[in-house]
């Protein structure tokens, strides 16, 4: 069955850098070197809309866990917030001076997590569309972030090297893992928290205890 999707997928000339499954398992979303956010049917494998980010290269895409908003990432450093029922824009933000390489939704749904190129990682109130929050600490590109389920935490990764955990609440760095010789691109919890996994170019993958 997946071989058939990815035949249909690639039938339909799919412009994708960055991937997301919604919630449901219904619907896949890929953000395009075009600037569109192309929405499929998993089961169909056709394009069932796409969504305008004005036409900058998208680095990265997140769907909201209760299923309502889409938010994507862009070159420029702006992110767009869609609403997800309507497919209408609902908020740009302009917090960040370089691309957004990675960005997350915390389990409720209320903040969202960016991550960019300016060194900086930012917290967004969804609802209000207010910055929440500017979170400093590493030497370089912050290349992903990822929220622990426990809605408290959340982990980043960086071209510094390093691995970082950080306390949502006090907007404050609690941990840092050094463990890898080259820079890390991803870094993410396990489904119950207990563990951070991360990859780097130094051909390694690290799997950690929650220092939480």
């Amino acid at each position: 069955m997946s071989t058939q999707y990815s035949i249909l997928f690639k039938q339909e000339h799919v412009d994708a850098w960055s991937v997301a499954f919604s919630p449901d398992g219904k619907f896949l979303a890929t953000g395009s070197h075009l600037g569109k956010v192309n929405i499929f049917g998993v089961e169909s494998g056709k394009k069932e809309s796409s969504l305008d980010t004005r036409g900058k290269f998208i680095l990265s895409i997140a769907y909201s866990p209760d299923g309502k908003y889409l938010a994507s990432g862009a070159i420029d450093g702006i992110i767009n917030i869609f609403d997800i029922a309507t497919g209408k824009l609902l908020h740009t933000l302009e917090g960040h001076a370089k691309p957004i390489r990675s960005l997350t939704f915390s389990p409720d749904s209320q903040l969202l997590i960016t991550a960019s190129d300016d060194g900086y990682i930012k917290i967004y109130d969804v609802q209000h569309a207010s910055l929440a929050g500017t979170l400093s600490g590493h030497g370089s590109w912050v290349l992903s972030v990822a929220f622990c389920p426990d809605d408290t935490h959340f982990v980043s990764s960086s071209s510094d090297k390093s691995v970082k955990v950080w306390d949502v609440a006090s907007r404050s760095c609690v941990h840092t893992f050094f463990d890898h010789l080259d820079q890390v691109w991803g870094a993410k919890y396990n489904g119950n928290g207990s563990k951070i996994v991360s990859v780097a170019d130094d051909r390694e993958i690290h799997i950690y205890d929650c220092p939480i």
